[in-house]
Order: structure tokens, then C-alpha cells, then sequence
């Protein structure tokens, strides 16, 4: 991990000011990105536009969202210890980004166990009361895949690096994933909850031959109309984390007001013994 300098400190909380700004103040002009890491044993730098933006990024690691104007971003992926991106392994690759999306980037294996970088669109449109929605993505080294609830195939045939997406009633489903045209789970079962206004996420990475698949998940949250009747859009899952970044965002500006306020004082108490 590289040493972290004082002007990646003033960057760094800018950006979590800018995160921490409620959903209402979010503009048109913006966009929410995720980035989910899912290529096994190989950790990586991410670079966006030629700028590190994610460093010693672990695989099953998701980060975001960040809210981002909307536009055409250059993303590459580079081996940690790399200084620049001239050398990636992996991109670069543009992902372009509309106002008002709400976005996961994935890097991950292609079916024949390539590096790869698929950007997903996620559904926040508004759910009915009640229930919620569930989307499967294919981004592991396997063949075509069934996703089976209580032993029965629910989503059939779902190939790399493709998605599905059901709205169910909220509640509890026991998922698993087998191999196309079979029932004996390669992942799972696994107990899934579907939250009621909200969109959950499954992505099934890694490799088939290598014997290290696994599921990681995402949830996105206030897909149901407010009082008012506007959706929450892309708030998204970010609005479980808001109220804690504000606060945090506050505790900082108090600190440095501190620490003002101490230098300050000691620099007059200096003053007043110089002058004595």
C-alpha cells in the first residue's frame, strides 16, 4: 500500500463530501458508480482517466458508489505495484456513463478465463409495494448456468457475461446455481433476501476449472416512491452510508477547526513572550 500524501487526504475528503450530499441534491447531470473486483488471486490498481483512483483493490471487493458527472471515462487496470497505467493488464476500456444511471462496473473473467470489464446497468426503477427485485449476473470462467429456488430452475440458460432480473415478493429464497439443463448446485444454496423496495445483486465470479467460485452481492435501496410520489432513483445503496458520512464529514471539519483554533492560541501566547 503506498503512502497516502496530505493532498490525497484534501482529495479524498472532498470526495466524501460529495458522496455525503443527500439524494435530493444530487443533479441531473450525475451519475452513481460502483467497481466490483471478481478476477481470483490477482489484486489490482484501477485507474480512471490516467489517475490511480483504487489502489491494491482485493478480488470480491465492491466499491462505491461514487456520484460522477455524467460522460465517457477511460478505466484501466494495472498490477499494484505499476507507477503509471501505461502497462495494463487489463483495459483500457471507456464506460460511458448517462445522467441519472446507476452503474456497477465488473472486472472478471470471460468464460474462456480472460480478464474482462463489463459495465451493468442497474435496474432502479420503481418496484410495486411489497416486493423487490433480483438480478443475476454471469461473470465467472463457466459454462451457461440455471439458478434454481427450492430445487427448481427459475432462470435458464444464463451465460457469461450476461444478466437476469425477476421482481419477487419480499422475502427469504433459497438460491443455488448448477450447470445448464442440471440440479446439482456448483454454488449454493444460499439463503437470499429479497428486501421489499430494493434491489439486490448476485454475481457469481471466479473459475470453474480452478475450483474457486463464489457469489458476491450488492443491494440498492428506495426503489419505492417517497410520500410525494418522486422515486429515489439513484440514491441508491449509498443512503445507508449518508447519514454516517455526514457525520464523519462534520467530526473532520470540527477537528480541523481545532486544530486551527490550538495553533492559532500557541502562536499568540509566542507573540506576547517575544514582545515581553
Amino acid at each position: 500500500m503506498r503512502r497516502t500524501t496530505a493532498a490525497g487526504l484534501v482529495v479524498g475528503a472532498l470526495i466524501a463530501l460529495g458522496s455525503a450530499l443527500p439524494a435530493s441534491a444530487a443533479t441531473q447531470s450525475t451519475a452513481q458508480l460502483s467497481v466490483l473486483h471478481a478476477i481470483p488471486d490477482t489484486p489490482v490498481d484501477v485507474y480512471v482517466n490516467g489517475e490511480r483512483t483504487l489502489d491494491d483493490f482485493q478480488p470480491g471487493t465492491l466499491a462505491g458508489p461514487l456520484s460522477l458527472p455524467a460522460g465517457n471515462y477511460e478505466v484501466a487496470l494495472t498490477a499494484p505495484d505499476a507507477a503509471d497505467a501505461s502497462a495494463p493488464i487489463l483495459g483500457p476500456a471507456t464506460v460511458s456513463l448517462a445522467a441519472g444511471g446507476d452503474y456497477t462496473a465488473v472486472a472478471h473473467l470471460t468464460e474462456a478465463g480472460e480478464p474482462g470489464l463489463n459495465v451493468f446497468t442497474n435496474d432502479i426503477s420503481t418496484t410495486a409495494p411489497g416486493q423487490g427485485r433480483l438480478t443475476v449476473r454471469h461473470v465467472a470462467a463457466a459454462p451457461a448456468v440455471d439458478v434454481l429456488a427450492s430445487g427448481s430452475p427459475v432462470i435458464s440458460g444464463l451465460t457469461n457475461p450476461n444478466e437476469q432480473t425477476l421482481d419477487l415478493p419480499a422475502g427469504t429464497v433459497s438460491a443455488a446455481v448448477a450447470l445448464a439443463g442440471t440440479t446439482d448446485p456448483v454454488l449454493g444454496p444460499q439463503d437470499v433476501a429479497v428486501q421489499d423496495g430494493a434491489l439486490t445483486v448476485l454475481y457469481a465470479w471466479g473459475s470453474a476449472e480452478e475450483g474457486n467460485l463464489a457469489i458476491a452481492a450488492q443491494t440498492i435501496t428506495g426503489l419505492h416512491s417517497n410520500p410525494d410520489g418522486v422515486p429515489s432513483g439513484t440514491a441508491g445503496y449509498a443512503a445507508v452510508q449518508r447519514d454516517s458520512e455526514i457525520l464523519l464529514a462534520g467530526a473532520a471539519l470540527i477537528g480541523v477547526a481545532l486544530i486551527i483554533g490550538a495553533v492559532s492560541a500557541t502562536v499568540a501566547i509566542r507573540r506576547q513572550k517575544i514582545r515581553r
